[in-house]
This record gives structure tokens, sequence and C-alpha cells, in this order.
């Protein structure tokens, strides 16, 4: 069996790897010199910068890539868990941490909101059950067609994840101290939504942070990527990088293979698209062999939001800063519906990764400051100027008490026409589709074609969503499909 995959993000790397394990023919074709999507190494002079994903859970997702690789995890994959990761900072200069240790949870609880601190165990236990119910019918499998969504058990399971109720309303059962459900909400970010709009049921993501955990890697997170193009040599795929697709090849409504932008052609009786569908489809399909993903229907889809990105290496270390360290707005509702409306906001909150915090071989000298606000998809609404904006940061950070601008030594800075032109993706969106809207976050595009056979699609745009932990589960979950494998999930 011969397969094409087109993009070498982490889907497309770990349904390369599951697929040759079991001895596919397995050609992998990255338009980049590296490989790993948006988890890409940024080194500007001694600092090391991971682009992303910079926080960490479900190590075991990307350890099992590595074990279907011939490798050993452990050796190649050394994960380090941060008890206490996020540092969450109000406009009024109050504090509240993240942490998995639960004493120091109920202790800041039992300060800030008496009602959090009589609820926490009760919300633990439901964000665990909401995880769980997800994990079990949900992460480990396809949708293919509207008939998956048409079993009674996932009809049953479906109504017991809260789909119905927005992230910000389920934070409010469990706390009453706005600060603290503004740090919550922000785990709508993760998969580039709006709190106030998208489904409880991702409130498991504050699960995998506060039960189980928020982890790194030593030497960047980046070697994740690494070690997954390690694992697919291993198995015997075949790897390009630096060239890019650009037709899928079909006959009688069936994939035969891809074309090359030299004009080279690789048969295959599978294809699979490992990228932004908004942006991918239309521009390697025939529209006549893509009725079910019309233009019409995919700018239906409304996008989830970007980012706006400076990393800066500084001459010197700032104490105050921890590994992860938020900046919120004073009115997180208004950060939103800025958002929402397709400006950048001028009181966003900001996002600070230090990793040197945790691990100085990624820069001795100084900080290694990855700063991140949100920002809209690109659209025509206009007004924006990028060094002024990158600026008008440096200004909210000082005025935080943080001198980034200062003391820079090095500095690059990404916004999301950056984001669209290198990763292709749609309107520089993150994560494809948003999850606003329920259609999106609960039917997602298939990951299978409804129009041509042996095409399939895996990534942040379908099935299971946004988030690297997602990404690798929707390749290994269309590769185990096309080998007939059938998943048992406890």
């Amino acid at each position: 069996m011969k397969v094409a995959i087109i993009g070498g993000g982490l889907g497309g790397l770990s349904a390369a790897v599951t697929l040759a394990k079991h001895g596919a023919d397995v050609r992998l074709f990255e338009k980049n010199d590296h490989f790993g999507g948006k988890m890409m190494s940024v080194d500007e002079g001694d600092f090391h910068f991971d682009f992303g994903p910079n926080t960490i859970t479900m190590p075991e997702v990307f350890q099992d890539v590595i074990r279907q690789g011939g490798l050993d995890p452990r050796e190649e994959l050394p994960f380090a868990k941060i008890v206490t990761h996020t540092r969450n900072e109000f406009h009024d200069g109050t504090t509240f941490d993240f942490s998995t240790d639960q004493g120091y949870m109920k202790q800041q609880l039992g300060q800030v909101d008496p009602k959090g601190h009589v609820m926490y165990e009760d919300f633990l236990i439901e964000i665990e059950r909401l995880y769980n119910l997800s994990r079990k019918h949900f992460l480990h499998r396809t949708f293919n067609g509207w008939t998956d969504y048409l079993s009674p058990t996932l009809a049953k399971s479906m109504t017991k994840v809260r789909p119905l109720e927005s992230m910000d309303h389920f934070f409010r059962r469990y706390f009453s101290n706005p600060k603290v459900i503004q740090a919550l909400n922000r785990y709508s970010t993760y998969i580039g939504s709006n709190p106030y709009q998208a489904p409880a049921t991702f409130s498991m993501i504050a699960h995998l942070e506060w039960n189980d955990g928020v982890y790194f890697v030593r030497g960047g997170n980046t070697r994740i990527a690494d070690r997954f193009v390690k694992a697919a040599e291993n198995v015997g795929v075949r790897l390009y990088s630096g060239t890019k697709v650009t037709r899928i090849l079909h006959e009688n409504e069936r994939v035969t293979g891809v074309e090359t932008g030299d004009g080279e052609r690789f048969e295959a009786d599978h294809v699979i698209l490992n990228g932004d569908l908004l942006h991918a489809v239309p521009e390697l399909v025939d529209p006549e062999a893509r009725r079910s993903m019309s233009d019409r229907k995919l700018k239906g889809y409304d996008p989830s939001i970007s980012a706006f990105v400076i990393m800066a290496g500084l001459d010197t270390k700032l104490s105050r800063l921890k590994h992860h360290h938020l900046f919120f707005s004073s009115d997180y509702k208004k950060e939103f519906r800025v958002l929402k409306n397709g400006y950048y906001a001028d009181d966003p909150t900001i996002y600070i990764c230090t990793s040197s915090k945790s691990d100085y071989s990624v820069s001795t000298q100084g900080d290694n400051c990855f700063i991140l606000v949100n920002a809209p998809a690109l659209n025509q609404k206009g007004g924006y100027d990028k060094h002024a904006y990158k600026n008008h940061i440096y200004d909210r950070l000082e005025d935080a008490g943080v001198p980034v601008k200062s003391h820079l030594q090095v500095e690059k800075v990404w916004d999301p026409a950056d984001i669209q032109n290198h990763f292709g993706a749609y309107r520089g969106s993150l994560y494809g589709p948003s999850s606003n809207r329920r259609s999106q976050a609960f039917m997602r595009p298939f990951n299978k074609s409804q129009d041509l056979d042996g095409l399939w699609f895996c990534g942040g745009s379908t099935h299971p969503g946004g988030g690297s932990p997602m990404v690798v589960l929707s390749g290994q979950n269309v590769a185990n499909e096309i080998l007939g494998k059938i998943v048992q999930v406890e």
C-alpha cells in the first residue's frame, strides 16, 4: 500500500510512523525546510525559542509515536513536569497561580474565592469526567461522514459533555472570583476560541493542567518534532523537505497520487492532507472534485483567532517572570469582543513563556521571552501597524514592571500575515475553524473526503481538533482507519 502525506506537521508525522510501522510505503512531503509544522525552532544568536507549542500536556501521546517508531521515549523525549506552572497576573498587580499541588491551590482559593475553596474538589472531579468521556468517545476515532454522528452511544455521550453551555458559564458554577474565572476562561484560546461562546466541553483542558500537569522537554519542546522525524526515518518513511505538493491527482472519483512543484508525480493508493483544510483544499483539489468542500462552504467556517508574537532575547534575567506568565487585560469580555469584530485589542492579555526559567540550556545568558497576544484572523478592517503594536505591547509590559524593551538583545516579530505565509494557515488562524459555533466545535470537517476515495484529512482543522496532542491523535486515527485497526480505549 502506497501512501502520500502532504504536510510534515505533527499530524502528518504521526500518521507516517503508524502506517510505516505496519508495512505501508509512505512518502511525506513538506514545503518548508523543517518538519513539525508550528512546532518550529527559532534560533537567534544564543537564544532558542519554541514557536509553538509552549505548554505541553498529554506527554504520553507524543511518547507513543516515539515508541511506534522503535525508539525509547524516555531517552528520546525527557519530559519534565512543572508543578506550579502558570502565574496569572491581573491589572491590579494581584496574582493567582495554577498548580497540580492541590494543597497550594486550596490555600490560594481560601484567600480569594470562598466558593472555589469549597467547590475545588468537585471541579476537579467534573473536569476529569469531561476528559474521560471525550477520550473514550471522541479523541481516538475518526469522523468520516454524517452517519458517524448517528450512533446512539455517541449521541448519549454528547449530551453528557455539556455541549450547550459556554465555558465561562461552566466555570462560574464552581468559582466566584472574577479573576480566577478570567484565568480559567483563557483555556478557550488553546483552541483559538472565545470562552463566552465555546462549549463547556473544552473545559476538560483544565483537567490536563490542574489534575495531570504541564510539561516541557529539556532542550526545547521542538525536540518532539525532531524525534518524530527520527522515528519516521527509523520505520522507513521517505521524507521530502522543501518540496511543495501543488496538486492531488485523481481519476474516476479516486485519488491516484500527488504532483509536486517541479512536475514530478508520485503514485499513491491513499493521500493524507495534513494542513489547514480551509487553505489547502482549494489549492490542491480541482473544484469539480470537491463538491462537498466548495469555496462557498469553506468560506462559511469562522477561522480561529491568530497571534501577534514577539521573540525577545534579553541581556538579563528578569526574576519576577515565571516559566509561563500571563498579564491579563482589565476587561476580558471587551478584549474578545474587539477580536470578534476583527480588530486588535488596545488592552490585550499578554502571555510570556520564558522556558529558560526551567531549562538553562536554551538560553544561558539572559531570558528568552516568547511573547504572545491574541490577534484577529486576517481581514479587511485595516488600521493596524506592526511596529506600533509591538511597541504598544512593550509599553504595557513596562507598566507592569517587566522592562523587556530596555534589555533587548535579539528580536523577531511574527503577525497573522507571517503565520499565513509560512504555515499556509487560513487567514493566519492558529487552529483552523474556531469552536465558537457548536456546529464547528463538534462537527469539524470530516477526516475522510466525501468526494474522492482515498483522500484523508488530519491536523487541527479536522477531528479531534486543535492543540498538539489532538493533532498527533488526528494523524494516528486516520492511519489506523486506513489500516483497518480498531482502537479500544479503556
